[in-house]
């Protein structure tokens, strides 16, 4: 019963994710991976607390829209970040000492590359206040949003893909969004990250989190 619920809750966001974006300036598509449960319950998570979830991507895809009065229709910026403590229920600003690194669409320059960096700077909290290294890669972001499958890579940097979560994910049989996404998002579903590695520069760390319950994917109006 308690799955029949969260599989019920999981098929709503679903429809939230593909109805149009209200009125905003800039939107697009979200992609999110960690190094800890996300779509899980209270025993699996508890387990995690203080030893995993440390490390996150970050990923956004603008299709249409402007910050700070740039148009950044078609670009991607990607946020890899590593903090001392479990990025938990309060996201970022819980998660004691955050360190993060900038992965830039390389086809923006000049004013565009500025306000790329900016946007995803503000839109993270305060790993937007602690970059140490941003670097220009080729970065190539989809979503289907019907099948919530998503595929990301940032040059050698960041690979990614992410799946639906489906019933036989299900472990503990009372499975949620347990922790909510680290940005702002209006509607979003949680799933599977079925290829999730970080191997940049700037944060002294690589992971890799293959089969584990610790995506979402979303779309986003700012």
């Amino acid at each position: 019963m308690l799955w029949n619920r969260s599989l019920a809750t999981l098929t709503v966001v679903i429809l939230l994710l593909v109805t149009s974006a209200a009125r905003c300036e800039i939107s697009g598509h979200y992609m999110e991976s960690r190094t800890c449960q996300v779509y899980t319950g209270p025993c699996f998570a508890n387990a995690e607390v203080g030893l995993a979830g440390k490390e996150a991507v970050m990923a956004w895809r603008i299709t249409e829209g402007t910050h700070n009065g740039i148009d950044l229709s078609g670009l991607s910026v990607v946020m890899a970040l590593q903090s001392t403590k479990t990025l938990g229920f309060q996201g970022i600003e819980g998660a004691g000492d955050v360190r993060s690194v900038i992965l830039v669409d390389d086809t923006a320059k000049g004013p565009r590359r500025d306000a790329l960096i900016d946007f995803a700077k503000t839109h993270s909290g305060k790993a937007g206040h602690a970059v140490v290294r941003i670097d220009d890669a080729p970065i190539a972001m989809s979503l289907d949003e019907f099948e919530l499958k998503g595929k990301l890579s940032a040059g050698k940097a960041v690979q990614l893909e992410t799946r639906r979560a489906r019933p036989d994910d299900c472990i503990c049989s009372n499975e949620s969004a347990y922790y909510p996404p680290l940005a702002e998002l209006a509607n979003f579903a949680p799933g599977v990250t079925t290829v999730g590695e970080f191997k940049g520069r700037g944060l002294g760390a690589s992971w890799s989190t293959p089969g584990a319950r610790s995506a979402y994917v979303a779309k986003f109006a700012y």
